[in-house]
């Protein structure tokens, strides 16, 4: 069963409050896992852990920290997305919808893209499904020695082009934030997706087109972000 106390949490990072712990409870009582197993990634905002079933496979569970997360970080994304312009209040209530628009981000990308399936989320947690190939967890995009940069570059175009059709933008998508599995591309951590009618989403794009671009041409393909831009989106960059 999942440790039960705030001391046994420790070994995890020490990012547990007694708040997220009960939610945690919560979760694996109802059977969305037996125990946190190991740590995948500890960000600024959340931890990401593996989570082991009952049947012996796994998920993984993020928890965005209460304490000590970069709530200015937050507050600025989320204030410029149209689907949360109502939003006001206390650092928790933002915190929380942080990981709904998380949620809802990967729950409209998923229509269109490959992403990890989601299966719950609550207050500051979000379950998810754990891509793996074979028996581990499939490698980030700047672990993979790629055999055909080009095929795996426009393939990760047409899924920003994909999302852009239908009204989203990743955000924050890098070479660590695209896992390969069975050589192609999933998308992951969708916490800065944002809505195409944001006042910041063409910044937003040419910042995901340039953190792409850099990183496969430094494997040697030779790219115009403007060009890429264009393709996304139909429109010529100005």
């Amino acid at each position: 069963m999942v440790r039960n106390s705030r001391e046994a949490f420790k070994t995890y990072g020490n990012v547990f409050d007694n708040f997220t712990n009960n939610n945690i409870r919560k979760f694996s009582s109802q059977g969305y896992f037996e125990e946190l197993k190991s740590t995948l990634s500890p960000g600024k905002e959340a931890n990401v852990f593996t989570a082991e079933k009952k049947d012996g496979s796994e998920v993984v569970v993020k928890i965005y920290r209460l304490e000590n997360c970069n709530f200015n970080k937050m507050l600025e994304y989320i204030s410029q997305d149209p689907r949360y312009a109502y939003l006001k209040g206390s650092k928790r209530r933002i915190i929380f919808a942080w990981t709904q628009r998380e949620y809802r981000n990967l729950m409209k990308a998923r229509e269109v893209i490959r992403v990890p399936n989601v299966y719950n989320f609550k207050n500051n947690i979000i379950i998810m499904e754990c891509i793996k190939d074979g028996d581990h967890v499939s490698l980030q995009l700047k672990d993979v020695e790629l055999e055909n940069p080009q095929e795996v570059f426009d393939e990760i175009v047409q899924m920003m082009k994909r999302l852009f059709k239908i009204g989203l933008i990743h955000g924050d998508l890098s070479d660590f934030n695209i896992l390969m599995q069975n050589g192609r591309p999933v998308f992951i951590d969708f916490s800065q997706g944002s809505s195409i009618e944001a006042y910041n989403a063409k910044d937003l794009l040419m910042r995901d087109i340039k953190n792409i671009c850099n990183f496969f041409s430094r494997k040697g393909l030779d790219i115009d972000e403007k060009v890429i831009f264009k393709e996304i989106t139909g429109k010529v960059f100005k």
